[in-house]
């Protein structure tokens, strides 16, 4: 099934439950988990550890 079917279920799930306050919730940890993955190892690294 792979994450396809994570995604979809997860879609079927906010859809049928009218779960909207969790779309910003998951759009947030997404980008932040961007973040976190490309500064990994890039210049910017130092700059973005002292905001946290």
């Amino acid at each position: 099934m792979g994450n396809s079917g994570f995604f979809r279920e997860l879609w079927g799930f906010l859809m049928t439950r009218k779960r909207w306050w969790l779309f910003p919730i998951i759009i947030m940890l997404f980008l932040l988990g961007l973040l976190i993955i490309f500064t990994e190892s890039s210049v910017v690294a130092p700059f973005i550890y002292t905001l946290f």
